[in-house]
């Protein structure tokens, strides 16, 4: 038996979320599972209607990653909602969880969201002690890891630490799709980064002109989405019966 995983790179700001209405209920037609990453769908941040329409057009979890908490009424919705993760490395009194265990045709998935530390602007807890301690609360053999880092080399050193353990390890965070998509020694299937969902025409989903002022040292003003059409990336895991990693190929949708 085959069975196959959709993660959805990083919703960024209304133009993400139209791509998520327009082309994922058709994307998930065609896999079994989806995994959606929607911390920027306000920009910085994700409301509870975000979330729902999210859930509505095909994703079976949200991941959050560093701007978790940028919209707080999402804290309410994240207790009451199980198939939203924020990073488990996260403080502990924070609001949600950072795993679960769903259902899907294949049988249980466990998915485990994780936040890095190198370059962040705030120290979580290691991810890769962390990881270790949640792998052995999962008894199913379906195991599917996010980590929503900066650096790559954080991003493939839990992918390789992590080969022949779980499923399958993507990264997120970076916005920029990587060309490494690959099933790994150990049968897990890897890449270091989805890319995003939103504003094609832009720098990580900004106006590339508010961008560029920040470098250049410029008064700078609240960041803004670009406008223009948009983009949906991501990858598609196809895992065996047995939980192990077949096939990674990305997704790459432009309006």
């Amino acid at each position: 038996m085959q069975w196959k995983v959709l993660a959805v790179g990083d919703v960024v700001a209304d133009t993400g979320l139209a791509m998520i209405r327009k082309h994922l209920p058709r994307l998930r037609r065609q896999v079994d599972f989806t995994v959606v990453n929607g911390e920027n769908a306000a920009n910085l941040g994700i409301t509870p209607s975000q979330a729902e329409e999210i859930f509505a057009a095909g994703a079976d979890v949200i991941t959050l990653g560093n701007h978790t908490f940028g919209r707080r009424e999402i804290c309410d919705y994240l207790d009451d909602h199980p198939r939203m993760l924020r990073p488990a490395n996260l403080a502990p009194q924070l609001p949600g969880r950072g795993f679960g265990v769903f259902d899907s045709p294949a049988g249980p998935v466990a998915v485990i969201d994780l936040i890095g530390r190198c370059n962040m602007d705030y120290g979580p807890d290691n991810p890769f002690l962390l990881v270790d301690k949640l792998l052995a609360q999962v008894s199913t053999p379906r195991i599917l890891v996010e980590i929503h880092a900066e650096a790559t080399s954080e991003k493939l050193a839990m992918g390789h630490m992590l080969d022949g353990r779980v499923s399958a390890v993507w990264g997120t965070h970076t916005h920029v799709p990587t060309a490494d998509a690959q099933v790994l020694p150990q049968g897990t299937g890897y890449i270091t980064d989805l890319g995003m969902t939103g504003p094609k025409l832009s720098i990580l989903g900004i106006r590339p002109s508010m961008s560029i002022a920040r470098f250049r040292g410029d008064l700078g003003g609240r960041y803004q989405p670009a406008p223009g059409p948009g983009k949906l990336e991501g990858a598609v895991f196809t895992l065996d019966g047995e939980g192990r990693c077949l096939a990674v190929e990305r997704v790459s949708i432009h309006d």
